[in-house]
């Protein structure tokens, strides 16, 4: 759920969007839209292919006017600390402590934890031009394409028209590019070319990586891990443990959410 600033403004080059249906997080929800952090975005998606376009529709989409980051920042107490460098666990002093990482991460610090589970890499690449020149209206999802797997219209998405775009690569794509993920600038804008008729270089590109961005499995009907390490308890969460649906936003905060609840009753 990142969202830097791009040319002075934010662009989402994380998560594309988030969707809700389990009560827990509905309600959740509910409160940002109230509160104006969130926005309900759309249902319907385009869906392009060498054979051309179409659309389908499905849950509907939120985004964030501020970006997806500032929910999480909505989210955060003034008492949390960001930015502390952690290289190993010994190093805390805590009552309990919670990895909410991708898994080869969290592996890193906790080898023996858990039964780990492999992520596929992204490669987000934003590009900004003067004036909107595409048909999509709000995204597309992308199949059968060698290098792009999703493309975003980030000003129909953060709702203040901005002529930006931003496409995630596909995995293989991405892991040509790790070392310099500005290698992924040219072929991202190749096929917006070729998937969406985009002629015109952009103003400005922008290219993140993302080397743990998708699990491509799951930990099964587990919702988060909680055992013992070092002599005191240790939680695992995040989107690969979903045993409601795919691997999601939702699905991270739930995992999280019902942590959270079961650590304070442990330490309880």
């Amino acid at each position: 759920m990142a969202s830097p600033l791009v040319h002075d403004r934010r662009v989402d080059l994380g998560a594309a969007y988030f969707t809700a249906k389990e009560p827990e997080f509905v309600a959740v929800v509910d409160d940002w839209v109230g509160a104006g952090l969130a926005k309900p975005w759309t249902d319907t998606f385009d869906v392009v292919s060498p054979d051309g376009r179409r659309t389908t529709s499905g849950p509907v989409r939120y985004a964030a006017p501020g970006g997806l980051r500032s929910l999480v920042e909505h989210s955060v107490t003034e008492d949390v600390r960001t930015a502390v460098e952690i290289a190993d666990l010994q190093d805390l002093d805590h009552d309990a402590v919670v990895l909410a990482m991708p898994d080869p991460q969290a592996a890193r610090l906790a080898p023996d934890a858990a039964d780990w589970v492999t992520y596929e890499p992204v490669i987000a690449v934003a590009a900004g031009w003067a004036d909107r020149r595409w048909p999509i209206t709000d995204a597309a999802f992308v199949n059968d394409d060698a290098d792009v797997g999703f493309i975003a219209d980030d000003g129909a998405r953060r709702g203040d028209g901005a002529a930006v775009l931003v496409a995630h690569t596909t995995a293989d794509r991405a892991r040509r590019h790790l070392d310099q993920p500005d290698g992924a600038v040219a072929p991202v804008l190749d096929a917006l070319r070729r998937l969406l008729d985009v002629t015109d270089a952009p103003e400005w590109t922008r290219a993140h990586r993302w080397t743990f961005a998708k699990p491509v499995d799951t930990h099964g009907d587990e919702p988060f891990g909680l055992t013992d390490h070092q002599g005191r308890p240790l939680g695992l969460c995040g989107d690969s443990w979903c045993p409601s649906g795919a691997p999601r936003v939702e699905s991270a905060w739930l995992s999280g959410h019902r942590l959270g609840a079961a650590l304070a009753a442990r330490l309880a």
